[in-house]
């Protein structure tokens, strides 16, 4: 009983230690935010040590785009995507795990029941005289019943370490489930704005074939009527050969990028059909300043934090190995050579007593699983701090692409008008006999180019958007949406 005080007494050391989080410099702005103009007086120093589960990402976010169609695809995205099943079925792994560990905590009972017979001496021996002696035996039964309990007392608090270990794993899998679910719905918007970027493509060289069969047509009648000579026929027709030839591949690369889609949906690309619309949606105005607690959302952060929570409770579940183990057990029952009368009180038999194990040599095992516990420490200490680094260049790279590619998509109007006037100019001249055609040439030339580009920088404003969005967790105003990290039932 004197051992059994003790040990109670002990229970409230532990060899955890708090979890030290790695100090990060987070700044208060963003280098790149003077781009969108704005005063600095609205930021609030980024929290990037959460590690509680009230991580939340907007549930809809991309309703920012106002794209109906966008939006079905979505929620087929959620419902068939097989990487948001693995996902899922790791979350329920490691909450499988939890209860496990969690198990270690209460008491073990078990019962037995057994039944032998056998027989201890018999058999023969030689005598004196040399003849052989019959020798008596007897055949026994023996039969028991009964019930056995054990617990190990958390003297050092090796059991609620690895508890500890396995909710911090089992949080780190329900943010990785965010960052998956994130990911997907990025990649299902980004992919499907380049779908209808090529699908403005083919309708811009479809309506630029027809204005190029009409130059072909218009030089050869010229050339039937000595006006115009071979040559300009022949770039006529080279030139809408050329753009034929960009209309296929046009065309390729939407069917291409349907298949991607179809695949990201959980769908084989022949059962999935996306109706041709050629336009794109309009992009979402980035703020002029984004707070910087957005990080405060970003479930890969998260996920990080918990991944070095669990690497630390590991670090004192591996120096508890360096202590005694107390094991309280206690066993019952009946035992008796008949099973007619198994269950009377003489028959009853019972122990009960503690037990204490410390292993004295073990050739360095034990040192060895410490420093490979605070190696994985210091390892997701690092990941830990290289992501909220990663985190803010996204973030930074994605404002002056967002920013840079409005500004461009300014002058490129500007550039395309132009181009336009200026074919006008050439093809009334080419008509008066003023210059050759292949002004006429250099000036279509010009404004496909021109008409392409402004499709291409519609589209990577779009994807710049989009990805500035998944940087910043789904929401521009730092507010938490309506979907948490989520978990294995959904």
């Amino acid at each position: 009983m004197g051992l059994l005080a003790m040990a109670m007494l002990m229970a409230g050391c532990s060899t955890q230690q708090p979890l030290e989080r790695p100090a990060i410099d987070v700044p208060d702005h963003f280098k790149e935010a003077g781009r969108l103009g704005g005063e600095s007086d609205i930021w609030k120093q980024a929290r990037t040590d959460l590690s509680s589960d009230g991580l939340q990402v907007p549930a809809r976010w991309w309703t920012l785009y106002g794209d109906a169609t966008l939006d079905t695809l979505q929620e087929e995205a959620q419902a068939g995507s097989q990487t948001l099943a693995q996902a899922i079925a790791r979350v329920r792994a490691a909450e499988a795990s939890v209860a496990s560990s969690r198990a270690a905590l209460f008491p073990t009972l078990g019962t037995t029941a057994s039944g032998s017979r056998a027989r201890t001496g018999g058999g023969s021996y030689s005598n004196s005289s040399g003849e052989n002696v019959a020798r008596s035996g007897s055949i026994n039964n023996t039969y028991s019943l009964g019930l056995n309990a054990s617990w190990e007392v958390d003297l050092w608090g090796r059991v609620s370490g690895t508890v500890s270990a396995s909710e911090a794993s089992a949080a780190a899998s329900r943010f990785d489930l965010a960052a998956a679910r994130l990911s997907l719905q990025a990649s299902v918007a980004q992919t499907y704005f380049s779908i209808r970027a090529a699908e403005a493509q083919q309708r811009l060289l479809k309506e630029t074939l027809q204005a190029y069969e009409q130059s072909w047509q218009l030089t050869q009648n010229r050339y039937r009527s000595g006006v115009a000579s071979s040559a300009d026929v022949a770039q006529a027709e080279s030139q809408y050969k050329s753009t034929q030839a960009q209309l296929i591949e046009s065309q390729s690369t939407r069917a291409q990028l349907e298949h991607a889609l179809a695949a990201l949906l959980g769908k084989v690309p022949a059962s999935f059909d996306l109706p041709e619309t050629g336009v794109l949606p309009a992009p979402p105005m980035v703020p002029a300043m984004l707070p910087s607690q957005l990080l405060e959302r970003r479930p890969d952060i998260a996920s990080a934090e918990r991944s070095m929570a669990a690497a630390n409770a590991q670090v004192g579940v591996a120096r508890a190995a360096y202590f005694p183990s107390l094991t309280l057990s206690a066993s019952g029952g009946y035992r008796n050579s008949s099973l007619s009368n198994l269950l009377s009180l003489p028959n009853l038999f019972w122990s009960l007593g503690p037990s204490l194990a410390l292993s004295l040599f073990d050739g360095g095992a034990r040192s060895a699983a410490v420093e490979s516990a605070r190696a994985q420490l210091d390892l997701t200490a690092a990941t830990y701090r290289g992501t909220v680094i990663s985190a803010l260049q996204e973030v930074e790279d994605n404002l002056v692409v967002a920013s840079s590619l409005a500004e461009e998509s300014t002058v490129q109007n500007e550039a395309a008008a132009a181009a336009r006037k200026a074919l006008t100019v050439a093809n009334n001249q080419y008509k008066a006999g003023i210059v050759a055609y292949l002004n006429v040439l250099s000036a279509q030339t010009t404004v496909l180019s021109a008409e392409r580009s402004l499709i291409d920088l519609h589209n990577r404003r779009l994807v710049a958007v989009n990805t500035l969005l998944k940087n910043v967790a789904g929401n521009w105003d730092g507010q938490p949406g309506n979907l948490a990290t989520g978990s294995a039932k959904e």
